[in-house]
């Protein structure tokens, strides 16, 4: 009977997610802002004095509390080992500290490296040359983490900001998409990829990163080991592409124009697309961040059709064949975060007023960008490269830098057809 109440009162994680990123906007709706510390440093002299001054260090006590608060709830909702959490989280916050303190250096700051850039890095170095304690493992919530800041980037979202950039930027998403999931579903296929990592594979790869691996990972029940993977190869390449293209298109001559969309539509991650765009220019970041939100707008789309799709195709040990695929199991497998930040976008794109978009955004903001960070540290807590480049993982590393690489290619074509003058 106590097991039975225990499973009652157990929540879906994407229910948790909505729920928790939802009650954070409202209490900041509310009027009560969490204060966003600073990390912005140049010297060891403004280190001390700045960053770890008193008022700094309350601010950093109080968010926190907020998010310690916020995660231990997601993590009793979720019925996760709430023991392994108590000790686990404060060190994976502190990890995260350290990310965000780095990134706050100046001349790191004027190269674009981001504080999740650090945070894996971070998680990276300590689980490939350390053994993790078992609490460390289990306090892991690596999808917990990320949907709610995808939830509160639903915030940044805005529907006529998009518009006003005129209909380029989501055509070139909708092209973009559709051409690289095509082509790299059929590169996984020719390597003889499993379908489930394929789904989150060519996912990740066309629509949006780290936010679609996990879309689709929800869409089709998938194996987390998996998802892991496949997040850690976006970001492992995220990392160069970032630094790189902005360079090589200076080289060429690309227009802040061409450039912007071709970093909003071939970088797979948002962090990283902005700051790939902030080296180029005003121009550039400005159509690159709606190129990627054009292709984070059409994420609720896309999993839906893959929830269908999925549920349609009766995978072994997904749907079996006496299962008839009905609107129940395609709404089982249907990604619940998404509806958290299709609301959020457009909660704050027709309902609230500006002034008050204005008063909240930049503490949504910081917050959004600490669940990430906490969500990379404990990516890279997460994964081991010799899991990653191990022999049975070459075929789907393979895949992705194929597919990669075409859409490297294929979106710079249909940019500069779009955005060049």
């Amino acid at each position: 009977m106590k097991e039975t109440q225990a499973k009652k009162i157990t929540l879906n994680e994407d229910w948790v997610t909505v729920i928790l990123a939802l009650a954070i906007i409202g209490i900041f709706l509310s009027g009560t802002i969490v204060p966003a510390p600073s990390f912005n440093w140049k010297t060891g002299s403004e280190l001390l004095n700045s960053v770890f001054s008193v008022n700094n260090l309350n601010k950093l006590g109080i968010q926190f509390i907020f998010v310690f608060a916020a995660a231990f709830i997601g993590t009793l909702l979720s019925a996760k080992p709430a023991k392994s959490f108590l000790i686990g989280f404060p060190v994976i916050y502190i990890l995260t500290l350290i990310a965000l303190v780095i990134a706050g250096n100046s001349t790191v700051k004027y190269y674009g490296l981001e504080a999740v850039i650090f945070s894996l890095l971070i998680g990276l170095t300590i689980s490939n040359f350390f053994a993790l304690p078992k609490y460390l493992k289990e306090s892991l919530s690596t999808e917990l983490f990320v949907k709610i800041g995808l939830v509160l980037l639903g915030a940044s979202v805005i529907f006529p900001d998009i518009l006003k950039a005129g209909l380029l930027g989501l055509i070139q998403a909708l092209v973009v998409v559709l051409s690289v999931w095509y082509f790299a579903y059929w590169v996984c296929k020719k390597l003889k990829v499993d379908d489930e990592l394929s789904m989150m594979l060519c996912s990740a790869v066309s629509i949006c990163g780290v936010s679609a691996a996990i879309a689709t990972s929800g869409a089709i029940k998938g194996d987390s080991k998996k998802l892991s993977y496949v997040i850690s190869l976006v970001l492992v390449t995220a990392i160069p592409m970032m630094i790189i293209m902005p360079y090589v298109a200076r080289y060429y001559g690309f227009s802040q124009e061409v450039t912007g969309a071709w970093l909003g539509g071939s970088i797979d991650t948002t962090g990283a697309v902005v700051a790939s765009g902030s080296l180029v220019g005003e121009t550039a970041l400005k159509i690159s961040t709606i190129v990627k939100f054009s292709q984070n707008v059409l994420l609720g789309l896309a999993a839906f059709a893959i929830s269908v799709y999925w549920s349609y195709s009766k995978n072994p040990g997904k749907v079996s064949a006496e299962e008839k695929p009905t609107l129940k199991i395609i709404w089982e497998r249907f990604p619940k975060f998404v509806i958290g930040f299709i609301f959020t976008s457009l909660l704050f794109s027709f309902f609230i007023s500006p002034e008050k978009t204005t008063i909240v955004k930049d503490g949504l903001k910081n917050l959004q960008g600490l669940w990430f960070a906490l969500a990379f540290t404990s990516i890279g807590l997460e994964t081991n490269f010799a899991d990653l480049f191990s022999r049975e993982n070459k075929k789907p590393l393979y895949a992705f830098l194929i597919a990669q690489t075409f859409n490297i290619f294929i979106t710079l074509i249909i940019a500069y057809f779009l955005f060049g003058k």
